[in-house]
């Protein structure tokens, strides 16, 4: 497979989203694309700064780490959709985009643990990866989430994730996203220097 460039990243992901995007996920009544789609309209519908709303509809896309080359996840590596997904979008995307995207799950554990209520938010699915990512953080886990940058972009992303399970929604068609993912890229495409 053919490594993406900031020339092809773009229409990349957009195959990938149409190819996989119907596909269950994991276990909601949504599929992956109505799923990330939700989530991105969420931080539109908040007034997001664009990098947020990026986050939101990319923050799942280590679940689609198969569709990248091998070499763009290092060898080894742990396999967390979270971690995966940003070190895919790194060399496309500033870390407005990233770093939420690699603290989402993270993001979730802390919620949980900080907002006794928060777990209840979750859908049944959502419950059951809390437990497998870790459940809740320990005490020093929650210091060093508090202590990233980019924490408060990650909590949002994780709110919009959280309410981007909707059976009756109908986001916006991905589309809508490309120019904004665009506008975001670290390097520009060949002839939009």
């Amino acid at each position: 497979m053919k490594r993406p460039t900031a020339d092809t990243v773009i229409d990349y992901i957009v195959e990938i989203f149409e190819r996989r995007g119907a596909e269950a996920y994991l276990g909601d009544a949504v599929t992956m694309s109505e799923h990330m789609l939700q989530s991105a309209a969420n931080a539109e519908r908040t007034g997001a700064p664009a990098v947020e709303v990026a986050a939101a509809l990319l923050h799942d896309v280590g679940h689609f780490a198969g569709e990248f080359p091998e070499d763009m996840i290092e060898a080894g590596a742990d396999n967390r959709h979270d971690a995966v997904g940003a070190r895919i979008l790194q060399p496309f995307f500033p870390p407005g985009v990233t770093e939420p995207v690699r603290l989402h799950v993270a993001a979730k554990r802390y919620l949980c643990t900080v907002d006794a209520s928060y777990f209840g938010r979750l859908s049944p699915a959502s419950q059951e990866t809390f437990r497998l990512q870790g459940g809740p953080m320990t005490p020093d886990e929650v210091a060093r989430f508090e202590s990233e940058r980019h924490r408060g972009a990650a909590v949002r992303v994780r709110m919009w994730d959280d309410e981007g399970k909707s059976v009756d929604s109908e986001p916006r068609p991905l589309a809508h996203y490309v120019p904004l993912l665009r506008s975001l890229l670290v390097s520009p495409p060949a002839g939009r220097r």
